[in-house]
């Protein structure tokens, strides 16, 4: 049975970087056919942030394109999240994802919190 344990969050001052990891307890192979990363604030609703396929696809929401960097490692099942010239309003629950076939796995999340 697979398993997301997300790392990484916690508090960071306006313009400054952070990255979340996010590992799957599963065999290395094959690789997961998409990983990535969901975003909710507080009041807010949920936002994909940023995605990658196995083959090295990227899409990213606009509000954090130029900012955030998703990258993966496939051989430990891992996918990260590079967050840089964080603002306020990135502050939210980070949740990562892992899809394999038709099976989709989750995170927990894990609170990004960015003050001025």
């Amino acid at each position: 049975q697979v398993q997301l344990v997300e790392s990484g969050g916690g508090w960071v001052p306006a313009g400054g970087p952070l990255r979340l990891s996010c590992a799957a307890s599963s065999r290395i192979f094959p690789p997961f056919n998409s990983m990535g990363w969901f975003r909710q604030g507080l009041g807010q609703q949920r936002e994909l942030v940023a995605t990658m396929t196995s083959g090295g696809s990227k899409n990213y929401a606009d509000s954090v394109k130029d900012r955030f960097t998703i990258s993966r490692d496939n051989a430990r099942n891992t996918v990260y999240l590079q967050m840089n010239s964080l603002k306020a309003e990135d502050t939210a629950v980070y949740y990562c994802y892992a899809i394999r076939g038709g099976l989709t796995y989750w995170g927990e999340g894990t609170q990004v919190t960015v003050s001025s």
